[in-house]
């Protein structure tokens, strides 16, 4: 059974007022990723099919299709985890 960690190469935090993540994906995982994120969450704007603005349990994100996604406002990595195990698995 796949896991996040299947999915995704690298998680970073931003700084600034708010707190936002940015989620990149492996690159051999990242087209399957993005396609399961777009099934699953409410699409608000596409931009050209580089950039999805979605959202998702109220959570407000980008992601783009050079496979990294930006999450706006996570209070923590355990509802990151939450989240990505919701949108990819």
């Amino acid at each position: 059974m796949p896991t996040i960690e299947d999915y995704v190469a690298r998680v970073e935090g931003t700084c600034g007022a708010e707190k936002d993540v940015i989620v990149t994906f492996k690159y051999e995982k990242k087209q399957e990723a993005l396609t399961n994120i777009l099934k699953r969450a409410t699409l608000k704007n596409n931009l050209q099919g580089i950039i999805y603005e979605l959202t998702f349990e109220n959570i407000s994100f980008r992601v783009y299709s050079s496979g990294k996604a930006i999450f706006r406002s996570v209070k923590n990595r355990e509802e990151l985890n939450r989240i990505l195990a919701a949108l990819l698995l």
